[in-house]
């Protein structure tokens, strides 16, 4: 495709080699566009649109960034339209000398993606150098007897432009004597002689001036002159003659100045003057006289200058030797410049990544260079490699180019940045070498999820925390940057509820701190574990989990609970009867006490605050147990008072505290008399009751009459008539199946008794329920039996009906082995075990509401069996240390390894009295 172009006057035509050039580390073809541009061209001048030339599209010209790659830029691109421009002088002479075809070889980066196009500018040659005579006077000294025909050399004349422009012709003025000819000489130029036409004579005239004009072929023509001196002598028949019509000489490079390149030698036949011999240079150009000298005597060539390969490699002359009759002849010197390894190797960076992602493949392109080496041959031809022990390695490409690719797997958390030395090394002898340092940053990506500084978290908080306070914190980390290291926290499961999960605890997102939602109680939460979840903001995001227990610490947040003695519903008090024979250390009652907290918090202790007689009673410190300090003496009062203070180890302690009414007596009919001097407060539900007792009364008139007269015939028949039923204003409630017979040393039992609220001292009278009335004691005698009518005998039965219930079910009934230990059924024992289990308020509750139950049957009997510990009638004989929650886990005492355990049967080394009226073994103990 060629391209007519007109700048100034002139037309010019430019001419542009397609198809575009192709990506160069794809395919690796490319397409060479060509222009052509005349010399001295005004700097700014366009040479041509390359992104109209190439096809590429305006308006990614920025985005690629096009910019030339070269020693000296005498052309630029512009990267807004891709107009090539003149940015420098551009002198063809300079860059070509007498080259016929000037190119300028030009190289084109454009990046995104990466290609590199080449350029050849070809400059063209305009008429700005005219031809010039080194020497603007020539001296010719020829012998009169010169004959017609013979020739002298005359200086060529030297016009640096080429083509039509350069030397065309010479033109020499006229003149009767000499012509002009023009003789092919050294590299291709035309070197003038003058003929000798006609012979000339001294005598005539001794000296003649021509002008010597050289044209140039130019528009227009331009003329260099130089003045012809003739001067006529004497004959001189023998011209010098070389000893070679051409001498070939080879010289290195860089040679010292003044070293000798060669010697020419010419001979002269004749004698005398005429045999003397001079040497000259002869149509010596500028280049040549600042590198060489001669020796006009000898003919001896030495250097006078450094001389440089890369500048010029030929050097051709021509040598005049002349004698002195003034006839001379030449010879023809080529000086052939040897090259030495002078030049390193350059290396110029077209195209360097700024960033490259650690997860790049291996073989990705990080950076483009191409390597320069003005030295020839091995000397020039170039190897790169990387200095350091990276991964990344140099691939060769085309024209000299090269690419820096990855060569293994990248990680930015080892190495985030790499320092890459690229050295070019020619293959000379020595090698020379050169550098270029190449800083290449790595790109980060998620590829690390975060880590937990600790592998698990054990965490312990006292109860009774404040909501909102914080308990721990988790924390990791993670090697990337940016958002892949950003973390976030949150719960991901948890062995609690997960409706109540977030009512427990939670987490900040963003320093990881675990704050608590609520107070924390550890006698409803021991412990509870979590895991949580570290997350980073990277796509996709990593994570990481943890786990972690939180251990929920005791306080002594609960005060000592008496399970024994309490008082009744109606708020009426329990007693405990003791024998009056009881001797010192007898075993007259426990108090009975639990506490919901855990270890030290949970050891009770036990002390007297208040007694009726200090003296008559010792209290168990840790036991609890209530029992005879000496012998009951006649003086003592049968009613003692206790007043005992549980107290627990917390710090600060909690305490509660427990009254015992004890009564010294042999059977409850001896007590009946002195507690009705004290009558109870009234009781709703026990003035119901009496009101129904008087309902029965009055609808069943005869059959309490027989009844009261039976018992009146019983009680006359009795030897003890003070422990009768029927005394002044008492009103005795008992529980079924009361036994009354107990052995020495023996706990007795307690009585629930109740004085009608609604009863004067003149009208008091004493009701026992059919439950009350023993075996054979309390029945009815046949004959009265068989006296009642047919419908009282109906009522009777329906009313025994109605105050007898089930046998209850034993089956949720507690074993031995899980009987409670807080106060303990050790004998003496003052040592525990600490504590591990928490106070369970509603299995207190649940049980003792069935006790209560069980109390109310009509089958139970007072007396009890093995293990009821002298507990109250209200909780009745089945009411043993089985159905009280098992705390012996909650307590230890220091200084023992003992663990409290119900011993029910040991009493003093004495059994305990037997239910319904038998007698246990003396001595016999129940298995723990």
């Amino acid at each position: 495709m060629e391209r007519s172009v007109k700048l100034g006057s002139k037309t010019l035509w430019r001419q542009v080699l397609f198809p575009f050039l192709l990506p160069l580390f794809c395919k690796g073809l490319s397409e060479q566009v060509r222009y052509s541009i005349p010399e001295e061209m005004a700097m700014g001048s366009v040479v041509g649109n390359l992104a109209e030339d190439l096809g590429l599209p305006v308006q990614d010209l920025l985005t690629r960034n096009l910019r030339v790659i070269a020693e000296k830029p005498y052309l630029t691109v512009n990267p807004e339209n891709g107009n090539i421009v003149v940015s420098d002088r551009i002198d063809r002479e300079l860059l070509c000398f007498q080259s016929s075809l000037c190119v300028l070889p030009l190289e084109i980066v454009a990046e995104n993606p990466l290609n590199v196009f080449h350029i050849s500018v070809v400059i063209e040659d305009i008429n700005d150098n005219p031809p010039r005579f080194l020497q603007n006077s020539i001296v010719l000294q020829i012998n009169e007897f010169a004959i017609p025909g013979t020739r002298f050399g005359l200086e060529c004349a030297i016009d640096a432009d080429v083509g039509p422009n350069s030397l065309q012709s010479y033109q020499l003025s006229l003149n009767e004597h000499f012509s002009l000819v023009v003789k092919d000489k050294t590299e291709g130029k035309d070197a003038p002689e003058l003929v000798l036409e006609k012979p000339l004579d001294r005598e005539k005239q001794s000296s003649q001036l021509l002008v010597l004009t050289a044209v140039d072929g130019g528009e227009p023509v331009l003329t260099g002159t130089a003045q012809i001196q003739i001067e006529v002598t004497d004959a001189n028949d023998n011209p010098p003659v070389f000893s070679q019509s051409m001498y070939k000489v080879s010289l290195r490079e860089n040679m010292p100045a003044g070293t000798s390149v060669l010697t020419v030698m010419a001979t002269d036949q004749d004698e005398g003057v005429n045999a003397e011999i001079t040497y000259s240079f002869k149509s010596l150009g500028e280049d040549i006289r600042n590198k060489f000298i001669l020796d006009h005597q000898n003919g001896e060539i030495k250097s006078k200058g450094p001389i440089d390969f890369e500048t010029k490699r030929i050097y051709t002359m021509n040598i005049e030797a002349k004698d002195g009759g003034g006839m001379a002849t030449e010879c023809k010197v080529v000086i052939e410049i040897l090259d030495e390894n002078d030049n390193a190797p350059e290396v110029v960076l077209a195209s360097v990544s700024n960033s490259i992602t650690e997860d790049a493949e291996p073989g990705t392109v990080v950076a483009l260079f191409k390597t320069y080496d003005k030295d020839s041959e091995e000397n020039g031809r170039v190897t790169c490699f990387v200095k350091e022990t990276v991964p990344f390695r140099i691939e060769s490409s085309a024209s000299n180019y090269y690419k820096l690719v990855t060569d293994g797997i990248l990680d930015r958390e080892q190495t985030p940045e790499y320092n890459v030395t690229i050295i070019a090394s020619d293959k000379g002898k020595p090698p020379m070498s050169s550098s270029t340092s190449v800083t290449l940053h790595v790109g980060d990506i998620n590829d690390n999820a975060p880590v937990f500084h600790q592998a698990s978290y054990l965490i312990q908080v006292d109860e009774n925390n404040p909501p909102g306070a914080s308990i721990a914190q988790v924390s990791a980390s993670d090697p990337d940057l940016g958002s892949n290291a950003l973390i976030t926290y949150s719960i991901i499961a948890s062995d609690l509820e997960p409706k109540s999960l977030w009512s427990y605890v939670s987490v900040n997102q963003d320093n990881g701190v675990v704050l608590a939602q609520r107070a924390f109680d550890h006698e409803q939460l021991r412990s509870f574990q979590l895991t949580l979840q570290a997350r980073d903001h990277g796509s996709p995001a990593l994570s990481a989990n943890v786990s972690m227990r939180v251990l929920v610490g005791d306080r002594n947040d609960n005060a000592p609970r008496v399970l024994y003695p309490t008082l009744e519903p109606d708020g009426s008090a329990l007693f405990d009867m003791v024998p009056r024979a009881a001797e010192p250390g007898y075993l007259v009652t426990k108090v009975v006490a639990v506490d919901a907290d855990s270890g030290h918090n949970a050891w009770l202790s036990y002390h007297v605050l208040q007694a009726s007689d200090p003296g008559l009673f010792s209290l168990g410190l840790r036991t609890g147990e209530v029992r005879t300090a000496r012998a009951l003496a006649d003086r003592d009062s049968a009613r003692q008072r206790l007043l005992v203070l549980v107290r627990d180890g917390g710090q600060p302690p909690l305490s509660a505290t427990a009254t015992l009414h004890l009564i010294f007596a042999d059977s409850l009919q001896e007590v009946l008399p002195d507690l009705s001097d004290d009558p109870l407060p009234s009781d709703p539900q026990s003035e119901l009751q009496f009101y129904l007792v008087v309902a029965l009364a009055l609808v069943s008139v005869l059959f309490l009459f027989v009844v009261i007269l039976a018992i009146a015939l019983r009680l006359r028949q009795s030897h003890r008539p003070e422990a009768g039923c029927f005394q002044s204003g008492l009103f005795c409630k008992r529980r079924p199946g009361v036994s009354l017979n107990y052995s020495e040393g023996t706990l007795p039992y307690s009585y629930n008794l109740y004085v009608a609220s609604n009863c004067q001292k003149t009208s008091q009278f004493l009701t026992l329920t059919p439950e009350m009335v023993p075996p054979r004691d309390l029945c009815m005698e046949a004959s009265v039996a068989a006296s009642v009518t047919e419908e009282n005998n109906k009522i009777l039965s329906d009313s025994i009906a109605s105050n007898h219930q089930a046998p209850p079910n034993t089956d949720w009934r507690f074993s031995q082995a899980q009987r409670p230990g807080t106060s303990g059924s050790q004998n003496g024992d003052e040592t525990g075990t600490w504590p591990n289990n928490q106070f369970d308020t509603e299995m207190l509750q649940a049980m003792i509401l069935a006790s209560a139950s069980e109390a109310a049957d009509g089958s139970s009997t007072l007396g009890g069996g093995a293990g009821t510990m002298g507990l109250s009638a209200r909780y009745g004989p089945q009411f043993t240390l089985q159905h009280v929650p098992d705390y012996r886990q909650n307590v230890y005492i220091p200084g023992s390894n003992a663990t409290l355990t119900s011993a029910a049967g040991k009493r003093d080394g004495k059994a305990p009295a037997g239910g319904n009226g038998n007698k246990k073994k003396s001595g016999k103990k129940e298995k723990k």
